[in-house]
């Protein structure tokens, strides 16, 4: 079993920055990958971005690349997404996610993860 606790949400205007972390806890060892991931009212929850754990190698949608980057902290067991140049459509609540079943293939997919955190909650302001 592994648990994620995320935090760092809150309420920023449009163009302002936040960094959300993610706290893994558990079995970790068996990680092979992380991602965030994110849902607005009354929509589906979305891929955002996604870090190997052992190489760094990263990965994002495409609406935020330039503005959002992830990173890990392998001492602490801790992702981070820094949000750069945020959006009133960022609005969301952002999950972070574990895979320890090996699925690159489903990067992107909401079962390519086996873990998943309560979430952490960003509102931005126009």
């Amino acid at each position: 079993q592994v648990q994620l606790v995320e935090s760092g949400g809150g309420l920023v205007q449009a163009g302002g920055s936040l960094r959300l972390s993610c706290a893994a806890s558990g079995r970790t060892d068996s990680t092979y990958a992380m991602g965030w991931f994110r849902q607005a009212p009354g929509k589906e929850r979305e891929f955002v971005a996604r870090i190997k754990w052992s190489t760094g190698n990263t990965r994002y949608v495409d609406s935020v690349k330039g503005r959002f980057t992830i990173s890990r902290d392998n001492a602490k067991n801790t992702v981070y997404l820094q949000m750069n140049s945020l959006k009133p459509e960022d609005t969301a609540n952002y999950y972070c996610a574990a895979d320890q079943s090996f699925n690159p293939s489903m990067a992107t997919m909401i079962g390519g993860y086996d873990y998943w955190g309560q979430g952490t909650q960003v509102t931005v302001s126009s």
